[in-house]
């Protein structure tokens, strides 16, 4: 058991290091500017979701709107993405991808295809309660994190 352990402390803190590695090195995912592992997943989410606001971004992130907004402004900046008013709720805005956003979402989702190694079919074969158990797991990790970052504070 203790042996078990010490494989799974190191096998986070690889994730750990593997994680901040992937966020320094930015890509360009078929277009003329390198995008941020952030700046990329927000790409993502609008992509993958019609019709979200900032504020559903924010939600469905689980970060804030600030920053759902600063990521919004570089991308942007960079002709990723747009905000126009909802034709329902004009008090609200949608955001949307432009051309280029497009073009990066789907290099990105390629991009997945060929270098995920598998993990998409591993994960679909979960059953149930494997599934489970990785969300606890994952539920603990993400405290821990939250708590390291709010300590900083």
């Amino acid at each position: 058991m203790k042996k078990q352990k010490l494989i799974l402390h190191g096998k986070f803190q690889s994730i750990m290091n593997l994680t901040r590695q992937l966020d320094k090195s930015p890509k360009k995912f078929g277009t003329d500017k390198l995008l941020s592992h952030s700046e990329i997943h927000l790409i993502e989410i609008i992509g993958d979701n019609d019709g979200l606001s900032v504020t559903d971004i924010g939600k469905y992130m689980g970060i804030t709107k600030g920053a759902v907004s600063q990521g919004l402004k570089r991308l942007e900046a960079k002709g990723f993405s747009f905000k126009k008013a909802d034709p329902e709720n004009l008090s609200r805005s949608i955001v949307m991808l432009t051309a280029k956003g497009f073009t990066a979402f789907w290099a990105h989702k390629h991009w997945h295809e060929t270098m995920d190694g598998g993990f998409l079919k591993y994960m679909e074969e979960l059953k149930p309660g494997e599934i489970s158990v990785i969300i606890h797991f994952l539920e603990k990790v993400e405290g821990f994190l939250k708590r390291r970052v709010q300590s900083r504070e």
